[in-house]
């Protein structure tokens, strides 16, 4: 079984999605393909990256992710093929794949230089499904380009670390779609900072922009705030919190958020994508 999964900011209005999964079937009848998300905000390269972080790891070792967004080849992006953490990744060297190679090294890295073997108007995408059914068959990655040993770096939203060490700075990387907001600030990261030291994030109350109780606990999952007190977890909803989520990164949130009702925290905090998040440390 070959899985291929797909990661765009083409939408589903258009036919794009639709074109692109007959081009793979069109090369690779066997081909089983699996969105992971046609949403990514357009050519956001930083919220691609966090999805594509965020899911890869639940599909089987050897899957094969084509990531569509900001994926025009010129003189700034190559094309890459990597295989990282028994995965592969195509995509434009836009700095998507830099969240995950800051953790782990890559297996190897390609600039893909098949372009002249193509006809003379097949589009950055049909390169990208051609790398994708070349390794779907078993094909080397030596095969579809030459080694390349350095990639570039999403570097203007990353967290920043005090120099005294008693506070990360951080910023609102993502907004699902309950309204969470998700920040570049890893548990991985708050560990090594924190060192057992309490510690406090906070935040504005909705768009009067007024300081409010800052978040003093970052829980390990939703409901755990019901916890703090003696109250049926019902009288929490509403509460504004924190978690690591799955994905490792910091996340504020409204408990049981719903925007028609509760509200969420990009609403009622005010909380959008690049907002500054600080954690401050005691």
């Amino acid at each position: 079984m070959s899985i291929i999964t797909l990661t765009t900011d083409y939408g589903l209005r258009d036919h794009f999605v639709g074109a692109l999964k007959g081009k793979i079937l069109s090369d690779f009848a066997q081909a089983v393909i699996v969105d992971i998300s046609h949403d990514i905000d357009l050519f956001n390269t930083t919220q691609a990256s966090y999805i594509i972080g965020a899911s890869y790891s639940n599909f089987p070792k050897g899957s094969i992710h084509l990531i569509g967004v900001d994926l025009e080849r010129n003189n700034e992006n190559q094309h890459l093929a990597m295989q990282w953490n028994d995965h592969y990744f195509i995509c434009a060297d836009n700095g998507i794949l830099s969240m995950l190679t800051q953790y782990i090294k890559p297996q190897k890295i390609v600039s893909i230089n098949i372009h002249d073997r193509l006809p003379v108007e097949a589009t950055d995408l049909d390169v990208f499904v051609k790398v994708a059914c070349h390794i779907a068959k078993g094909g080397l990655l030596n095969v579809i380009g030459k080694e390349i040993f350095e990639i570039k770096q999403i570097t203007e939203l990353q967290p920043v670390v005090a120099s005294d060490k008693n506070s990360i700075k951080g910023h609102v990387i993502y907004v699902d779609h309950f309204g969470n907001v998700v920040t570049n600030i890893s548990k991985k990261l708050f560990l090594e900072i924190a060192k057992g030291r309490p510690y406090e994030i906070p935040v504005m109350q909705g768009q009067s922009q007024r300081r409010s109780v800052p978040i003093k606990n970052i829980w390990a999952k939703y409901s755990d705030i019901s916890g703090a007190g003696n109250y049926p977890i019902k009288n929490y909803e509403g509460d504004k919190l924190a978690i690591f989520n799955e994905a490792g990164y910091l996340e504020i949130a409204i408990f049981r958020s719903n925007p028609k009702s509760v509200g969420t925290a990009e609403s009622l905090l005010g909380l959008s994508y690049r907002d500054t998040i600080t954690i401050n440390f005691k």
